[in-house]
């Protein structure tokens, strides 16, 4: 339900870390927070549709996209449960919200989580500026003819450059010299790992959560997009 609730809740990948932050605090399960996390950036009703706008004569990209981007949510969670640990989750004390009532604690948690996260996302913009002008553009024509390497170098690729879930289609649309299932991988990956969410994971649930955490979702996300674009395309 968690996941699925990303389709009806659009966001972008940055709220959504404060947000399942927000919700954890409050009482709800761990593993339902973060599926909702992983899910509702990537599925929701505008990104779907800036994915069939990218890719006019692949439609069904857009059905692949939110079919492994939904699997990759729910398996994580389910993973969670299995094998997650409440000690890897160190949320900020907030004692500043106690004897407020719910206006002034509204205010004040926006104010808190609008600073706190915006710190992490300037660090974790300013390495992916950093690496799009690293990168040389002739390595991506290179990898593209290695069909294995190609999907690993997609993936790796939107971890890089942290495109937000909003305009990352059109950027994998641009990658016409790789495969739709590379690129799935790139639009998969992308939502759920990238430079800026694992230094806001950290700064908001913890570094030992964000090193467990990011790798876990990495592995899922590449091995369902390959599955499902073996399947779907």
């Amino acid at each position: 339900v968690a996941s699925a609730a990303g389709v009806v809740l659009p966001g972008c990948e940055c709220g959504a870390v404060p947000i399942a932050g927000s919700l954890i605090r409050r009482g709800v399960t761990p593993a339902a927070a973060l599926a909702f996390l992983l899910a509702a950036p990537a599925i929701n009703p505008v990104v779907l549709t800036a994915t069939a706008v990218a890719f006019p004569n692949n439609p069904e990209m857009v059905l692949a996209r939110a079919v492994a981007s939904l699997l990759v949510a729910m398996l994580m969670g389910w993973l969670w449960l299995r094998l997650g640990r409440a000690d890897w989750i160190r949320l900020p004390r907030r004692p500043d919200l106690d004897g407020l009532s719910r206006g002034e604690a509204f205010w004040s948690a926006v104010r808190h989580d609008v600073v706190h996260a915006g710190g992490f996302l300037v660090v974790g913009a300013m390495a992916a500026a950093t690496i799009n002008v690293v990168v040389p553009a002739r390595w991506l024509q290179t990898l593209a003819d290695q069909p294995v390497l190609s999907i690993l170098a997609l993936a790796g690729l939107a971890v890089l450059l942290s495109i937000c879930s909003e305009a990352d289609a059109f950027v994998a649309a641009s990658l016409s010299q790789f495969s739709l299932t590379a690129r799935l991988a790139f639009l998969v990956v992308g939502p759920m790992v990238d430079l800026k969410l694992v230094s806001m994971q950290a700064g908001i649930f913890g570094r030992r959560f964000a090193a467990r955490f990011a790798p876990a979702t990495f592995t899922v996300a590449v091995a369902v997009a390959v599955i499902t674009g073996m399947v779907l395309l």
